[in-house]
């Protein structure tokens, strides 16, 4: 028996052959594209050609080429396309594991390049593997807030993103023809991936894709529940915000960030303390309290909280002032513009966040000060926090201390 991955001999699982790598990869060419849609759509979430402080990928030219301003109707739009991506692809896992085992013979096929196109695709292919482990691991390590790579994961999700999708529509190009033939045909084609000994079978390939299938199924079910509330969100056991909502009472569900963990203090928030400074036209500025602002006609909303991990609560009923009445205040009583929001919070990302005319104008977007009936809770941004219609989460910024209205 050979004993190098560079002898063809070394390779000797039956189950490997073009009829079950075709499978696979028409699989991943549905669920990948999907993938970068929403992906691309998660970012243009953020408006990150607003505001720097909104974009956490610096340099991106022409790869910036999709952005709009990102609408606040449906409200659930966000939650709805962050739910989708993060849980197809934690579910496409077990899809692109097997893939990789089915082809990783070719990645010893010796000599390395026969010829410039072979090289050229040997290239394209290493690119492929990598960026397919670089961006599922990334994305994985994001779901469960275990930031221990390097750098932003903004910047590092969103270029390499942009560096597999290259290499996946090359590599889609050139063998999608040879995967639907291996699909239609009765006999399969024998190259480099049928082994030239195989061993004896000990499971048919239909009964390995009913494995994979059934790992896909699995990591379904112990997620999708994250972007749910009662009893299936208990189901989501892989997801930090799976579990049963924390606490109890109107302030009882999910939160990523506690006032505690950003070093937001009692004493800073307390009415006697905490004033909300609102800028506008021509250096116009008022300092509100919390009193002040009660006194200000008081709007509610049903809306939810989404996030880029994919967690997201159901609508929450939310109670406060409108964005475009606080621009009224400060000189825009017509077209409110762009906001510039920044918040209490000492560490972290997002302590800064922008929002567009359009989410400021919309009158389901609060300061609010209440939700489901009662004051704020400190965790959930007392003494006020921003709400927008189909915002990520991270941009409905808690424990606002001041907010810049004017174009950005």
């Amino acid at each position: 028996m050979a004993r190098s991955p560079f002898s063809p001999s070394f390779w000797r699982s039956p189950l490997r052959g073009p009829w079950l790598t075709s499978v696979l990869g028409v699989v991943l060419l549905g669920g990948i594209t999907v993938l970068f849609v929403t992906g691309l759509v998660s970012y243009a979430a953020y408006n990150p050609n607003l505001s720097p402080v909104n974009d956490k990928t610096p340099d991106k030219g022409i790869l910036g080429f999709y952005l709009f301003s990102w609408p606040t109707d449906p409200h659930w739009l966000y939650r709805l396309n962050q739910g989708v991506h993060v849980t197809l692809g934690i579910t496409l896992i077990p899809v692109l594991l097997a893939k990789l085992w089915s082809v990783v013979p070719k990645l010893y096929t010796l000599p390395p390049a026969r010829s410039l196109a072979h090289a050229l695709e040997r290239i394209s292919l290493l690119l492929l593997v990598g960026g397919a482990l670089f961006e599922f691991v990334t994305g994985v390590l994001n779901v469960q807030l275990d930031y221990i790579f390097p750098g932003s994961f903004y910047t590092l999700h969103f270029y390499g993103a942009w560096v597999f999708i290259a290499a996946f529509v090359a590599h889609a190009v050139l063998k999608m023809p040879t995967a639907w033939r291996n699909l239609r045909q009765l006999r399969e084609e024998k190259n480099e991936l049928v082994p030239a000994e195989p061993a004896e079978p000990t499971v048919s390939r239909r009964g390995a894709l009913w494995f994979v299938g059934g790992g896909s199924l699995l990591l379904f079910a112990t997620t999708v529940g994250q972007s749910f509330d009662g009893a299936l969100r208990r189901t989501a056991l892989l997801a930090p915000h799976g579990g049963s909502e924390p606490g109890s009472g109107p302030g009882g569900f999910q939160i990523n960030k506690t006032a505690a963990y950003v070093g937001v203090s009692d004493a800073e928030t307390s009415e006697e303390a905490w004033r909300l400074v609102v800028e506008g036209r021509d250096g116009r500025t008022v300092r509100l309290s919390r009193a002040d602002l009660l006194d200000l006609p008081l709007h509610s909303a049903a809306l939810p909280i989404a996030c880029v991990e994919g967690w997201s609560t159901s609508d929450q009923w939310w109670r406060g002032v409108r964005l475009r009445d606080l621009a009224a205040l400060v000189g825009y009583d017509e077209d409110p513009p762009d906001v510039f929001v920044e918040s209490l919070q000492r560490r972290g990302a997002f302590r800064r966040a922008a929002l567009r005319a359009n989410q400021v104008a919309d009158s389901r977007s609060l300061l609010a000060l209440f939700v489901n009936g009662e004051e704020l809770t400190p965790d959930h941004g007392y003494p006020a926090r921003i709400i927008v219609p189909a915002a990520p989460g991270v941009l409905n910024t808690k424990w606002v201390a001041r907010m810049t209205f004017g174009d950005l």
